[in-house]
């Protein structure tokens, strides 16, 4: 899911701060053990979500799609004091992992977890987030975005990972799509559209859209 060349991205991994020992041992565990674990974010990915949390000192985040905890222990562990992660996920198999690496992490106090569905428990949130990061299921990445951007405080941020869909979003030759590519492309035109918010969209990993509520 990476665009550049292969040396290219090798100099950037050697060239930026490496992952702390306990998120390389969870994305080995999860490379191992887990299924379809290329859903996991690659460590620059985890450093730029973290960098983000540093640079906008957010109190409350929202993350819909835990998956085996990875991006939810980069972001937790740059919070301020006060500060707290709520992440949901739909699936239980991985609940023990997760919560074992909270607690290996120190972070029990920081970060929320709720299993189940997000669509039942976000209207339930009545919290107002300064980040929201969405990874979950694309099928309803526009209704994530529905169903938070009126929990989000003016200025603060959503961001989607996946919406380069692995350069799916960008080519005309039908071969190269799936189902889910008109999905990814209909969320990101309504992002870019909606007057609520500014957003730009990078090019990193398989692409990250960045919206600031107005």
């Amino acid at each position: 899911m990476n665009f550049s060349d292969p040396a290219l991205q090798q100099y950037i991994a050697d060239h930026s701060t490496s992952e702390p020992p306990l998120l390389q041992k969870l994305a080995r565990e999860t490379h191992l053990k887990v299924l379809n674990s290329n859903m996991l974010s690659g460590p620059q990915q985890g450093r730029i979500l973290q960098m983000f949390v540093h640079m906008l000192r957010p109190t409350l985040i929202l993350e819909i799609g835990t998956f085996t905890g990875y991006s939810a222990l980069w972001m937790a562990q740059a919070l301020p004091s006060e500060g707290k992660l709520y992440t949901l996920d739909i699936n239980q198999e991985l609940e023990d992992m997760v919560r074992q690496y909270i607690r290996e992490a120190g972070l029990e106090d920081k970060i929320e977890y709720q299993i189940g569905n997000a669509l039942d428990i976000i209207p339930t949130l009545t919290v107002t987030f300064d980040l929201v990061f969405i990874d979950a299921d694309k099928i309803n990445y526009k209704s994530y975005y529905d169903m938070t951007i009126d929990k989000v405080r003016q200025n603060g941020f959503i961001i989607a990972d996946n919406v380069l869909w692995k350069g799916r979003v960008a080519t005309e030759d039908p071969k190269k799509k799936d189902k889910l590519t008109d999905v990814i492309k209909e969320f990101n035109a309504y992002v870019h559209n909606d007057p609520r918010v500014e957003n730009v969209l990078l090019p990193i990993r398989d692409g990250l859209m960045v919206a600031r509520k107005l």
